[in-house]
C-alpha cells in the first residue's frame, strides 16, 4: 500500500511541475523524507500527508491508493 501511495504521490507531482525539492518546500519537509515515500519506504504521519496534500492542491482520492 505504501508503495501505492508512493506510485500516486509522484504522478500528482509531476503533473503540478513539482520537483520532489519544491514539493518538500511548500510542505516543509525535508526532500529526503518525500523522496522516501514516494520510494514507499517510510510510513507517513497524518501530519505529513495532510501537508503535502495542501501543497499539491489535489484531492485525497487522487493520493489514496485503491483498495
Amino acid at each position: 500500500m505504501l508503495a501505492r501511495f508512493g506510485a500516486n504521490l509522484e504522478k500528482a507531482r509531476k503533473a503540478r511541475d513539482f520537483t520532489q525539492e519544491s514539493l518538500a518546500e511548500a510542505a516543509d519537509l525535508h526532500p529526503r523524507v518525500l523522496q522516501k515515500i514516494e520510494a514507499g519506504e517510510t510510513n507517513l504521519k497524518a501530519t505529513t500527508l495532510f501537508r503535502i496534500q495542501a501543497a499539491l492542491g489535489c484531492p485525497w482520492e487522487q493520493l489514496a491508493p485503491r483498495v
